[in-house]
């Protein structure tokens, strides 16, 4: 009798094995099919790498890194990151919390005795990370060389003769890339490092990310991707994107110039705003590589799992902001580095978004599921939510999402 239960068990598990394999089969043929539709062969395309667990379900590139040399893109395609970017400045900054080298609750005054605003004694380091600084965005963006060319330091520039905030300190959102750039600056003068050195030293190392790289124009780029806009939608952006709407005009003023390739503009340095700057967007990695940090924020290798969980926390609402539109969508708020969307009908998704060129990423995590979405695309006219919603109904299909109802 004992061997015929044993029989039965065994039975059941080979089935429920098969059964399984089949599932993950049909899912991984779905998002074949809805990815070959999307990135035709001979086109700007994407990498997406599904992870489940530890185990990685799927991983494919789609049309073209290069559209001159018809270099395909795969999973060792490296992509400008861009926004992507804010979680390992965010990270990194935990770190040092964690080590007593700076404190959340530090003011902004300082490490900036020579900004004149008194109000930068009420803004905290935790205020830079969750966008609710009260800081707005007024680089200079008339002045071509600045936009095209300006670096960390650059940026920050205006904020030292800063008159006013938007809002009180800590009490709405503002999506802002210039506070992380203060995170830049932070880091060096606590490190004594260059940012480059730290991040590469404290972050991207231990996290097996060997090849990641901030951008410099000086720099060579393992298996780089270039950004791509159509020639004939040069003057329509994607409408989710980080850029304030200053910067969408400015944008939209440079686009004409980018170097056409057949119906497509090149756009990505030397043709975008702000591509040079480094703390709130200028990472080159690949699927392969971002997939490693994934695994490295889930083992602790660089924060544990407690401040980990701190930056996945709400600090601010984004829904209903008046000050940004950037992601604010229902559901939405904003940690240190992340966005966290809570939809009743869904899971919690912990995600960021990036927009830098003719770049389009998405990275995001399913926490209660273990499962890590990567899309990462070299060109910008799609619409990114339409596109993740459609692969999220195929991760639930195939029980590599579960919801929570």
């Amino acid at each position: 009798m004992g061997k015929y239960l044993v029989a039965i068990v065994l039975s059941t598990l080979i089935l429920h094995s098969c059964s399984m394999d089949n599932r993950d089969k049909i899912a991984q043929d779905r998002l074949d099919q809805f990815f070959q539709e999307l990135y035709p062969a001979d086109e700007p395309g994407a990498a997406v790498l599904i992870l489940k667990g530890d185990k990685v379900m799927y991983d494919k590139g789609f049309g073209l890194a290069d559209l001159n040399t018809k270099e395909k893109i795969d999973g060792n395609t490296f992509f400008n990151i861009a926004s992507v970017s804010k979680q390992f400045t965010a990270v990194a900054m935990l770190k040092l919390a964690n080590e007593g080298k700076i404190s959340l609750d530090d003011p902004v005054k300082k490490y900036f005795p020579h900004f004149k605003g008194e109000f930068y004694n009420d803004i905290k380091i935790s205020h830079l990370l969750s966008h609710t600084s009260g800081i707005g965005d007024y680089r200079p963006r008339d002045n071509r060389e600045f936009v095209l060319y300006a670096t960390d330091e650059d940026c920050i520039l205006y904020m030292e003769n800063l008159e006013k905030l938007h809002f009180e300190p800590g009490t709405q959102y503002q999506y802002m890339n210039p506070t992380f750039q203060l995170c830049y600056s932070i880091i060096q003068q606590v490190t004594g490092k260059s940012f480059e050195e730290y991040m590469r030293e404290n972050i991207h190392l231990p996290a097996g990310m060997d090849q990641t790289l901030y951008f410099s124009p000086d720099k060579e780029i393992p298996n780089m991707a270039h950004g791509y806009i159509p020639v004939d939608e040069s003057e329509t952006l994607a409408a989710d994107s980080d850029r304030t709407p200053e910067a969408q005009a400015a944008a939209k003023r440079e686009q004409e110039k980018a170097p056409v390739i057949g119906s497509w503009r090149e756009y990505d340095y030397g043709e975008e705003t702000f591509f040079a700057t480094k703390a709130d967007g200028g990472i080159y990695t690949s699927t392969h590589q971002f997939a490693k940090w994934e695994k490295a924020l889930r083992n602790s290798l660089i924060i544990d799992l407690e401040t980990l969980q701190l930056a996945h926390t709400e600090k601010i609402k984004v829904t209903g902001s008046t000050f940004s539109s950037y992601q604010n969508r229902p559901f939405t708020s904003y940690g240190y580095g992340w966005f966290i969307e809570e939809n009743p009908d869904f899971t919690k998704r912990v995600y960021h978004t990036g927009d830098n060129g003719g770049f389009q990423i998405y990275a995001g995590r399913y926490p209660e599921s273990e499962c890590l979405l990567l899309i990462f695309s070299n060109r910008n006219d799609y619409d990114r939510w339409q596109n993740v919603t459609k692969v999220d109904s195929i991760l639930v299909d195939a029980g590599w999402i579960e919801l929570d109802n």
